[in-house]
């Protein structure tokens, strides 16, 4: 696994808000994480996170909006919580590190890991942000994009909007099917050139929560399968959002208390 960031990376994330790692997975790791990704997938069972009855595609037919959003991608969160194999991959301390210093901090937890799937023909994903929709507050929040295939400008790949990470808020945009309504809430970003992220499989990408980032629709009749893990700084607090917190988790917050339960932010690097 190559996990070691040099000072131009480092300096590259810090600047525009995302960096590629080239070959972060050798051959035979990424066969692993492919294998595994699949049977924690599998062992759902549809289900889309635990604690949630909610299930991949439920929606479907309700309306015309939910059809078009179930069909951006698969989405399956915290698979390392049903998934012991999976677990071992996403508290690995070395990808810890790398977060926290491209993040610049002492200490990182796992937010949430989730597996997205780009089906053959799949919608685009609208520029968003993430961190507005975390029940959390941190500039330095972060995430890492795995991909497990190749992933192309014909198939999805991620786009960014560099450098938006130093003025974007906690006010959360949403995600629509408009691909440019962000630009409604950060019209200062309407002009600037984004920036592609083809990456081959393997490799992957860190991106700062508050960076304007999208990805193009699934163009061919293969799949794009990522395997991602967003990143909270250690000592966050609760800010009123329940997000991904489990309903018997969230009734015993308020906020400004600490989200420091290790069986559902465990904290994979400490310096």
């Amino acid at each position: 696994m190559n996990t070691d960031l040099s000072k131009e990376q480092l300096d590259f994330y810090r600047e525009n808000g995302y960096v590629i790692v080239e070959d972060f997975l050798n051959a035979e790791e990424l066969e692993h994480w492919r294998q595994v990704v699949t049977q924690a997938i599998k062992e759902r069972n549809g289900l889309k996170m635990p604690g949630k009855e909610v299930r991949l595609g439920d929606d479907d037919g309700i309306n015309e909006d939910a059809a078009y959003f179930n069909n951006v991608f698969d989405q399956l969160l915290n698979l390392w919580q049903t998934s012991e194999e999976m677990k071992q991959l996403m508290v690995d301390e070395r990808i810890g590190k790398m977060a926290a210093d491209l993040a610049g901090v002492d200490g990182i937890r796992i937010w949430h890991d989730q597996a997205l799937i780009k089906r053959p023909w799949a919608n685009p994903t609208s520029w968003h942000l993430d961190t507005p929709f975390w029940s959390f507050s941190d500039r330095q929040a972060l995430s890492i994009w795995v991909a497990l295939d190749d992933a192309t400008l014909e198939n999805g790949c991620l786009f960014f909007i560099p450098g938006s990470h130093k003025t974007t808020t906690f006010e959360n945009a949403g995600i629509g099917k408009n691909m440019g309504g962000i630009f409604e809430v950060y019209p200062e970003f309407k002009q600037t050139k984004s920036h592609p992220a083809p990456m081959k499989a393997g490799s992957c990408s860190f991106h700062n929560g508050l960076t304007i980032h999208g990805a193009h629709a699934n163009m061919t009749p293969g799949f794009r399968r990522a395997m991602t893990c967003a990143f909270m700084p250690d000592g966050n607090t609760y800010n009123g959002i329940p997000n991904i917190l489990p309903d018997e988790y969230v009734e015993t917050l308020k906020v400004g208390d600490l989200l420091n339960n290790d069986e559902q932010n465990p904290l994979i690097y400490k310096r």
